[in-house]
């Protein structure tokens, strides 16, 4: 009775129904979910339900042929889509997030949050998750993304398990991106990177040493230009994970040993209450228009679909 879909499909829904393709409908009990990977579980009480089978995506190669089922504008249930992936390690912003992603070609709409995408075989390598309909003033088709299933696979069992994701990397800062302002009014040499405006106590930046006023430039040699690059680099590691931080600190650079901490389980889905929230939402901005499931009817995984009560 577990179903998988995506955190804004269900994270902000008073009610969960499910729907099967018999007609069959069922109150659905949120388990978790994860507002940082787009990923949500829920569960229904029923019997012999059909299930999928979960592929590899890092087999997925460009021009693979790819399927997408969904409920495209909340009306037409149970719709196929076909296509290629376009690219299968796509980096895009989504509401300041970043994410990597699969981008496939399949018609791709509102509705189609949370479905499958499967490949030739019939096995799921993503989650379908976003769109771009305009980029700037321009409009664009052909723009659809997914979650590939490896990169969220062993995070949807911890879910099922504790009810979140309970070995996802933590710092316990208080991050924002580095600019020249900054820069110049701190009388700082570097403008790039990740300014920390405070560290929480016990953390594992507390334990590492890291300051206010501290700069993060680099994590294991890949740079770290701003607080959106932190934010998915962090999703590469796990809890327990060691790391060399490159930090700008009194007018010089010095390498500062980190060992990632957890996330506590009551800020494990609330990203604007962690003390890892940026303190310069506004430094990169998304020029894409983003179209997902949220308040359209969507069909998450293989053949279900979902009814919002706080919708009507």
């Amino acid at each position: 009775g577990y179903i998988v879909t995506n955190y804004h499909v269900v994270g902000d829904a008073d009610t969960v129904k499910v729907t099967l393709y018999n007609g069959d409908s069922y109150d659905a009990q949120y388990i978790g979910g994860d507002e940082d990977y787009d990923i949500a579980v829920i569960k229904i009480e029923a019997t012999d339900l059909p299930n999928v089978t979960l592929g590899n995506s890092d087999s997925l190669n460009v021009g693979d042929h790819v399927l997408a089922i969904g409920n495209p504008l909340g009306e037409l249930t149970f719709s196929m889509s076909e296509g290629i992936a376009s690219s299968v390690n796509r980096a895009i912003d989504v509401d300041g997030t970043p994410f990597n992603m699969i981008q496939v070609t399949a018609a791709i709409n509102p509705g189609n949050s949370g479905g499958p995408l499967f490949n030739e075989y019939g096995e799921v390598v993503g989650i379908v998750s976003a769109k771009y309909s305009s980029y700037a003033s321009q409009s664009v088709e052909g723009l659809g993304f997914a979650i590939p299933i490896n990169d969220v696979a062993a995070m949807i069992q911890d879910i099922m398990t504790n009810g979140y994701v309970s070995n996802k990397a933590y710092l316990g800062i208080t991050p924002g991106t580095m600019n020249e302002q900054m820069a110049a009014q701190y009388r700082y040499d570097v403008t790039k990177g990740v300014f920390i405006y405070s560290v929480e106590d016990g953390s594992a930046a507390d334990k590492a040493g890291l300051k206010m006023g501290d700069v993060i430039m680099k994590i294991d040699g890949t740079d770290v230009d701003s607080y959106q690059e932190l934010v998915a680099l962090k999703k590469k590691y796990s809890a327990g994970d060691e790391s060399t931080f490159t930090i700008y600190r009194d007018g010089k650079q010095q390498e500062v040993s980190v060992t990632w901490g957890a996330v506590p389980a009551d800020q494990a889905t609330d990203n604007n209450s962690q003390s890892q929230q940026s303190q310069n939402n506004n430094s990169n901005s998304n020029n894409g228009s983003y179209n997902g499931g949220n308040g359209y009817y969507s069909n998450p995984w293989d053949i279900f679909n979902y009814y919002f009560g706080n919708q009507g």
